[in-house]
């Protein structure tokens, strides 16, 4: 239990650490960040539940005003912007990627590279898209128009996802809460 809620801590601590990286800004107001590797490194690390709520502790803190995003923003006004799909759709992305890399028999690098992009990429942009559609009032194919500008950068995520997670993996087998027996 204690080494548990020791490993949620420590990854809802990278990814603020990951908010550090200075972002870069879009046009939507939604910005380019490193924060998502985190969320993807949550599931691939962590597993399915102890991602998410990584994931969870980390968006309360966020919600409570510690300026833990990038740019050094936080409090309830994020959550009432153009990248509130994202957010919302953090968790679910971390659950994801958690659930395919401890169901997958792919060994563990390119295991937690298909795991990246079904969850941190795939099940993240429809949570982003429809964030953007709402927020900026344009229809879904313009939402996920400005999506696009993102996957580059979340591409090059996954694959270091993948290498952290094998390298991780390597180093200390037991710490690859996702796999246990691996």
């Amino acid at each position: 239990m204690e080494r548990n809620v020791s490993y949620i801590a420590l990854f809802a601590a990278l990814i603020a650490v990951l908010g550090l990286v200075p972002k870069i800004d879009l046009a939507a107001g939604v910005p380019i960040t490193a924060q998502s590797l985190g969320i993807m490194l949550c599931g691939t690390v962590l597993g399915a539940r102890r991602g998410a709520l990584a994931v969870l502790l980390f968006l309360a803190l966020v919600a409570a005003g510690l300026p833990l995003l990038s740019g050094g923003r936080g409090g309830l006004g994020v959550f009432a912007q153009p990248s509130v799909g994202f957010l919302i759709g953090f968790p679910v992305a971390a659950f994801v990627t958690g659930w395919v890399m401890e169901r997958t028999t792919l060994a563990t690098g390119p295991a937690a590279w298909a795991a990246s992009v079904i969850g941190g990429i795939a099940v993240l942009y429809v949570f982003g898209i429809a964030g953007l559609s709402i927020m900026l009032e344009k229809s879904l194919d313009e939402a996920a128009l400005i999506a696009v500008a993102f996957l580059p950068g979340d591409a090059l995520k996954t694959v270091l996802a993948g290498m952290v997670t094998a390298g991780l993996a390597n180093m200390r087998p037991g710490t690859l809460l996702s796999r246990p027996g691996v």
